[in-house]
């Protein structure tokens, strides 16, 4: 992964000393990313390089044309595994969070450069500046257009962010239902880049540190070698229903009913039928319903004081998977471990593909708190999305209950090529344009070559094929591409 912020030059000096150009270095690729050497290619393919000089005197145009080069690069630097993939010539955008991730770093690094660079230099700087913004107000621009605003009562969630508020939460977020999506939140105000929309206070985030003070804790963590995950699910089956805890403005917002794929009904069930899906949904609620099984009616047996039967059924228990399925977060806490938390209020932000929250897990040190900062603008008025995460449509429909709208990058499907015959044939063949040993496809809309002669299908993937077709070598890549498809 990249540096958090790219180096910011001084640029070529004239001979009175003032700057003629500015130079604009991204951070160097990390000698323990994984993707390095892929990355150093494509850079080199491309002719891109880490570092540009910006002429102070350029015109517009030509200022332009050069910050799209350095986001051409800054693209490449954020590339993940399957946007490697999946690239081939293609310059990008890749995914809205590789655009966001690019397009920030750049943001930065103009807004240092503009308070450092003389005069002269600052009218260019400008230029760039605003022409990112304009590029991250473009980035998921249509989300919003297909979300109509209910009116409907929501007096749990205002109590809920009432006592937020009073325990120290910081918003600039309200809550509002959507047609077809239920409910969300949307900004209060305008909110711009690098804003904090959100701040949670530690103190009221539910992790396992939390769980350490109750008394699930006490009386299970020397029986049977239950783990901290299993104690979260069972605290919380008991905690709704605790009339006296902390929390209840919280769960007192939480649906009844989640309906995730692991409640799906009888109909729902039967659609999917002979799917990859319906195969993956099974198995999760095989795998908790053993949970459950070993864990009830023990428990009840064992500790009857605290894990009372009336709640701890097993829709009680499929209640409290659910809800960490679905609401859950990865955060570093302040103490530096890395915990699958609740955290009230940010669990009502939506999930979208093109998100205006990208970063937000890690607990601020200095004031104790988890911020979400804002990775493309927000109007007032407009629904604020967070990143669940580069999740395809099975894994949120199965565990989060919903698909997102729009095209899903991470929408794959690995492929199972038996190749035991010819492997090192293949192998040897291959070898020498890619590294790739496992293959994917997805949606062949999703590629800027969707014609002749790949059809939209990856170069690796075609790469492989054609040596395992046995197409020689140096035949030319249309030829071999018109056999294998």
């Amino acid at each position: 992964m990249a540096a958090a912020a790219a180096a910011v030059g001084a640029g070529k000096l004239g001979a009175g000393g003032d700057a003629v150009a500015v130079e604009v270095r991204l951070p160097p690729l990390s000698e323990a990313d994984p993707l390095l050497a892929e990355k150093k290619m494509i850079l080199e393919k491309r002719n891109l390089s880490c570092e540009i000089q910006i002429p102070v005197a350029c015109s517009a145009v030509d200022a332009l044309k050069l910050l799209d080069h350095i986001i051409e690069a800054a693209r490449v630097v954020y590339m993940d595994e399957l946007e490697l993939y999946f690239a081939g010539d293609d310059v990008g955008p890749f995914s809205a969070r590789n655009e966001l991730e690019s397009l920030n770093l750049l943001l930065k690094t103009m807004k240092k450069l503009l308070l450092t660079s003389n005069t002269a230099a600052k009218e260019v700087l400008q230029i760039l500046h605003d022409e990112i913004v304009v590029k991250l107000k473009s980035v998921g621009k249509s989300d919003n257009a297909w979300m109509v605003v209910q009116t409907q009562n929501h007096d749990a969630e205002d109590s809920l962010l009432k006592w937020g508020e009073h325990l120290g939460i910081k918003s600039r977020l309200q809550i509002a239902y959507f047609q077809g999506a239920g409910r969300g939140m949307i900004a209060s105000e305008s909110i711009g880049v690098g804003d904090i929309a959100l701040e949670i206070p530690e103190s009221l985030i539910i992790s396992d540190e939390l769980l350490c003070q109750s008394e699930v804790f006490l009386s299970l963590k020397d029986f049977n070698n239950i783990t901290s995950e299993t104690m979260l699910l069972l605290w919380s089956m008991r905690e709704r229903y605790n009339l006296g805890s902390k929390f209840k403005p919280y769960f007192d917002t939480l649906p009844a009913n989640f309906n995730t794929g692991l409640s799906f009904g009888i109909d729902a069930l039967a659609a999917l039928e002979g799917t990859l899906l319906f195969d993956e949904i099974i198995q999760a609620r095989q795998h908790l319903r053993q949970q459950y099984d070993e864990l009830f009616p023990l428990l009840c047996t064992n500790f009857p004081e605290i894990f009372r039967k009336d709640v701890c059924t097993w829709d009680d228990f499929l209640w409290a998977c659910e809800l960490w399925y679905s609401n859950s977060m990865m955060i570093v806490l302040s103490s530096g471990k890395l915990s699958t938390c609740l955290v009230p209020v940010a669990g009502l932000l939506n999930h979208s593909v093109s998100p205006h929250i990208l970063n937000y897990g890690r607990v601020d040190e200095a004031t104790k708190s988890l911020k979400f900062p804002l990775s493309r603008p927000c109007d007032a008025g407009e629904q604020c999305f967070l990143s669940y995460g580069k999740h395809p449509g099975s894994h949120l429909l199965t565990f989060y209950g919903f698909l997102p709208r729009g095209d899903n990058p991470y929408d794959v499907i690995p492929l199972d090529l038996d190749t035991s015959a010819d492997d090192e044939d293949i192998t040897a063949q291959s070898s020498a344009t890619t590294s790739q040993t496992t293959h994917m496809v997805r949606g062949t809309w999703l590629s800027t070559s969707g014609g002749f002669p790949t059809y939209g299908l990856p170069q690796p993937l075609l790469t492989y094929l054609r040596a395992a077709l046995g197409c020689e070598v140096d035949e030319p890549a249309a030829e071999a591409d018109v056999r294998v498809l």
